[in-house]
């Protein structure tokens, strides 16, 4: 484990084309969830010029029927879903409009053949929808216990996004990216080298004094998001690098689901199973297992048992129980990693049931129409509040210590 380095992560705003196509997609997974609990989704977006595209397979009451047809008015429900997202994220261009674009649905009912294999039966519980491995990390840079490059990346690209809401930054377009690079030392933060952002402006602000505005108020965006021990002369700024960033959205790049999964999750400082998360039901392990592992890694560090947690699962499609499950607390921890092992999977057996499909959506309150807010700003390092994000509650930390005694 290293303990001087230099580290980088990078964001993108909720402008960014590949978020608009997720967060799409989430609104999707919630407007099923929201008539019916139990409802399957895998929902892929296309979003570019003028342009939005849905494709996957679904099935849910209200949505359609036992015979794979659409319900009245469930087609009109979902354009209206599109159309709002859009709305929302603040699209009223030429090349991207919320009222003007043109919507495409090409959703269509779930296939049996992965049907009877996820979907309980008899005495066979519930499987998970597909095999891979899933991640989850924690680590103590940042209140949030997430790593601090990632932290302060979503930060600025989310209080410019407010800036532009409100009209206090009237400037700003919806599309944006950061780039924060720390230097570390002893494992902690010490100071910015580099600060990179690129935002999408008005007509004009890439030259003269509109141009200084634009970085002056990024600038200060930057001030009052990092501490201020971490930046100095020595910092060095990229704002708009390129210089004019007036067509942006989908109508500069087009935009899919699931290309941001480094910014979903851990900014790289972590290892990534490679499935995304947005669109999917919480049936599906890609997304459910990833925020459960999270959620007990969070717990680890939370407890003060290790200072960085990485936590494994696998999964082998329509099988209820996991292949594996891995702690690796990178020699920080109090206790040994196969202790640690055997205590979350005793404490995650009794407070959520387990960690098959079934044991974690229950355990966790995932069959909600929740979705939507995690697909901008990072699934991880977000306030739990009520149904929103309980991944990221710590009240696990007792009976972590309490299994280990």
């Amino acid at each position: 484990m290293r303990s001087d380095y230099v580290f980088t992560s990078e964001s993108v705003s909720e402008g960014h084309p590949d978020k608009v196509s997720d967060q799409i997609s989430d609104a999707i997974v919630d407007l099923f969830l929201s008539k019916d609990p139990e409802a399957r989704v895998a929902c892929e977006t296309l979003t570019t010029t003028q342009l939005v595209v849905l494709a996957g397979e679904v099935r849910g009451k209200g949505m359609i029927d036992t015979e794979g047809n659409w319900e009245d008015g469930a087609q009109e429900e979902i354009q209206h879903v599109v159309r709002e997202t859009v709305r929302r994220i603040g699209y009223e261009q030429k090349g991207f409009h919320w009222q003007n674009l043109t919507f495409e649905n090409h959703l269509h009912p779930q296939s049996a053949d992965i049907a009877q294999g996820v979907d309980s039966s008899g005495n066979k519980d519930e499987g998970a929808g597909d095999q891979g491995i899933m991640f989850g990390y924690a680590c103590d840079e940042t209140p949030d216990l997430m790593p601090a490059t990632l932290y302060y990346s979503h930060r600025i690209l989310h209080r410019m996004a407010a800036d532009r809401k409100s009209g206090a930054a009237p400037f700003l377009e919806p599309d944006a990216k950061s780039q924060v690079t720390l230097r570390f030392q002893n494992g902690k933060p010490v100071a910015a080298t580099a600060i990179v952002v690129s935002t999408q402006h008005s007509p004009g602000y890439h030259e003269g004094e509109q141009d200084a505005r634009l970085k002056a108020y990024v600038k200060q965006v930057v001030a009052d998001i990092l501490p201020a021990e971490l930046l100095s002369d020595e910092t060095v700024y990229h704002i708009n690098p390129t210089g004019k960033f007036e067509i942006g959205g989908p109508d500069g790049d087009a935009g899919l689901t699931g290309r941001k999964i480094i910014v979903d999750t851990y900014g790289g400082a972590s290892p990534h199973g490679g499935g995304a998360f947005s669109g999917k039901d919480p049936t599906k392990v890609d997304r459910s297992a990833a925020y459960v592992t999270r959620y007990l890694a969070k717990n680890v560090v939370a407890a003060g048992l290790a200072k960085r947690c990485t936590i494994q699962v696998s999964y082998a499609i329509g099988v209820s129980e996991p292949l594996s499950l891995y702690v690796d607390t990178h020699g920080t921890g109090t206790a040994d990693d196969e202790r640690l092992e055997a205590a979350i999977a005793a404490v995650a057996k009794e407070r959520l049931g387990g960690l098959t499909p079934r044991g974690i959506r229950v355990g966790l309150g995932l069959n909600k129409p929740i979705y939507q807010p995690t697909a901008a700003y990072g699934h991880f390092g977000r306030d739990a509040d009520g149904d929103f994000f309980p991944w990221e509650r710590t009240d696990l930390t007792e009976a972590l210590k309490a299994a280990l005694a």
